[in-house]
């Protein structure tokens, strides 16, 4: 069941950012999913750390502007290991999107660590890098 819930919560995660056929993007759904002092970090153009909060702010603002819009991201293949209350899930995904009217495409690695917490499987961090 573990494995089956991790996937849940993944497929969730890369769910929150979809704002296609004018559906709007629920980003805010990431505190529920990602635990309160958890870490986002994406390692490029620039080097970044997240809290939480500071993850989400931009991320709302760019996906309900109607700057980027059409927007989604998926897996397109992972790998997950569990050991006892933590996991680790290695995964490539695909994304795509008009951003300030130009349509784009693109992908790369997320590496997710989860915990299980007394409510369930939780993200405890997200790290990324986008391919160029």
């Amino acid at each position: 069941m573990s494995r089956t819930e991790i996937d849940l919560v993944t497929a969730e995660f890369f769910g929150a950012f979809d704002n296609r056929g004018g559906k709007t993007a629920d980003v805010a759904r990431i505190r529920r999913l990602v635990l309160p002092a958890g870490v986002i970090i994406v390692t490029g153009p620039a080097f970044t750390v997240y809290t939480v909060d500071e993850f989400i702010e931009p991320r709302q603002r760019l996906l309900t502007d109607g700057r980027l819009v059409e927007f989604s991201e998926w897996e397109t293949s992972g790998r997950t290991e569990i050991a006892g209350d933590i996991a680790s899930r290695f995964c490539a995904y695909r994304k795509s999107g008009i951003l300030d009217g130009d349509p784009f495409e693109g992908g790369g690695t997320k590496t997710i660590q989860f915990v299980r917490t007394p409510e369930g499987w939780r993200i405890a961090a997200v790290a990324w890098y986008d391919e160029p």
